[in-house]
């Protein structure tokens, strides 16, 4: 990644409302993260992150495109997202304090937002409604997600079920 420069020598307020992330924000609150965020320039190829690594930062994704892969058991990689202008990744960080659960690599030049732990705890201490409002933000992104998930999960079971055990549709376990 190259050298962070500050966010609003960059972008300003009006983008940012279109992101998902900064939904329901005030134009103070707006501007002031603008003051504290930075960016980076990513190029083609290059890892944004990498899975296992920790850290407490995301990423909103202003240009470009990158993609989301995992490591399989035989060692390969899935790509399991593609992310564009608008999209962010690497909330967890900010969540947990976990490693990250996956790669991220720039698929084409791109421009990212870089969203720190300190930097919403700096939202938290001087605007706690904003602060609010991104949490509440971040969750319904996750809730989302989980509910793509929760469908193909429950369509490989469907399948493994149908092609492999010649059942039509699973048994509903007994209550009790």
């Amino acid at each position: 990644m190259k050298e962070r420069r500050s966010a609003s020598d960059l972008l300003r307020r009006d983008p940012l409302r279109d992101i998902g992330l900064f939904g329901g924000l005030s134009d103070q609150a707006l501007d002031a993260l603008l003051e504290d965020l930075s960016v980076v320039t990513v190029e083609a190829g290059e890892f944004v992150m990498r899975e296992g690594e920790t850290a407490r930062e995301m990423f909103v994704v202003i240009g470009g495109e990158l993609e989301v892969v995992k490591k399989t058991p035989a060692g390969s990689e899935a790509r399991f997202a593609m992310l564009g202008p608008g999209d962010w990744v690497g909330e967890m960080s900010i969540l947990d304090v976990m490693p990250r659960s996956a790669s991220v690599r720039a698929l084409a030049p791109s421009l990212l937002l870089v969203v720190s732990a300190t930097d919403l705890d700096k939202l938290y201490r001087r605007d706690l409604a904003s602060y609010a409002m991104v949490v509440m933000n971040i969750a319904r992104e996750l809730s989302r997600r989980l509910r793509v998930a929760d469908g193909i999960v429950a369509g490989v079971v469907a399948t493994v079920w149908t092609e492999y055990l010649g059942q039509k549709k699973p048994a509903r376990p007994s209550p009790g």
